[in-house]
């Protein structure tokens, strides 16, 4: 398979896979902020920023992180290139240079979602309307992975294909668990109180896990529980071990690739999924779970640098 061909599915992948993630987070914020009780109304908007990692773009245009300056930056802002937008446009567009590589459904998945859009952008954006903005953006990322799932040949562009879509949603789900480590509560006495709890079942509701945490952890919402079944429950699609063992499995399926180029791209993966498939809660939370996601995102773009580095160009 040509580079530039590996290249246009690899990143059609994630951006339709971003657009999901922004709107989960937008959605989280939103919960994060109604059960708020203080007068400080604005710091899971700013937590939100500093989980799509644009804090410094977004207040280099904004002077506070407001619940409308922050929906409009990271949904609608055409000057933000990962806004939920331009991220089914970039997709599109790499879905059109590669038209021979999709099979037709696929084609008409992420066509169709950006013929779709242009109906939200122009329409007067009030609370009803976001949310069904924000659900439309979940519900066409789902079709169009569904899609290219069952209809793709299992052959290199699958596995491309495959890697984007998960690499992103690693790094993902790690910067949307970290974005409570961001959110300041009211008070100290709050930690572990009715605001602390609404909003580690914020996080599992925005990510479709309330009926998975149920299922594996019963009873009350403990925030390490959250944390295991987000890090280490390979049965959760979701979570990062799950993530990574889907990109070690589609990186070593890849042929006709230089293993010399290749080769560290599988170190780096294969060693993050032996952390993760081994790993304790723990010593995690000993460590410091926000060190701990902060460190896994930096390993995410180390990740994706070498696998174009190796597969790409």
């Amino acid at each position: 398979m040509l580079a530039r061909t590996a290249s246009n599915l690899f990143w059609l992948a994630r951006y339709m896979e971003r657009a999901d993630y922004l709107a989960r987070l937008l959605q989280v914020a939103g919960h994060m902020s109604a059960v708020r009780v203080d007068a400080d109304g604005n710091s899971e908007w700013e937590s939100a920023i500093a989980a799509a990692g644009c804090h410094e773009e977004f207040f280099g245009k904004h002077e506070a992180a407001t619940a409308g300056s922050v929906i409009d930056y990271l949904a609608f802002d055409r000057g933000n290139p990962s806004s939920i937008c331009n991220c089914i446009e970039t997709s599109r567009r790499n879905a059109r240079a590669v038209r021979t590589a999709l099979t037709s459904d696929m084609w008409e998945a992420v066509n169709t979602s950006w013929m779709e859009l242009r109906d939200f952008e122009s329409s007067e954006m009030n609370e009803d309307r976001l949310t069904e903005f924000l659900d439309w953006v979940k519900a066409r990322t789902s079709l169009v992975h569904g899609v290219y799932a069952n209809t793709m040949l299992r052959r290199d562009g699958f596995h491309f294909t495959r890697i984007g879509q998960f690499l992103e949603r690693a790094d993902n789900t790690a910067r949307l668990l970290d974005v409570k480590y961001h959110v300041r509560l009211p008070t100290v006495q709050d930690v572990g109180g009715v605001v602390d709890y609404y909003q580690w079942l914020a996080v599992l509701r925005v990510v479709g896990a309330r009926r998975a945490y149920r299922v594996l952890f019963k009873g009350h919402v403990e925030p390490a529980q959250v944390a295991e079944l987000l890090i280490l429950r390979p049965e959760f699609p979701r979570s990062l071990v799950f993530c990574f063992e889907q990109i070690c499995l589609n990186l070593d399926a890849i042929e006709s690739h230089d293993p010399r180029l290749s080769s560290e791209c599988k170190r780096i993966a294969h060693s993050q999924y032996a952390a993760l498939r081994f790993g304790q809660i723990e010593p995690i939370i000993e460590q410091g779970l926000h060190e701990f996601l902060s460190e896994l995102v930096d390993r995410c773009g180390l990740l994706g640098a070498e696998i174009a580095r190796g597969h790409l160009f």
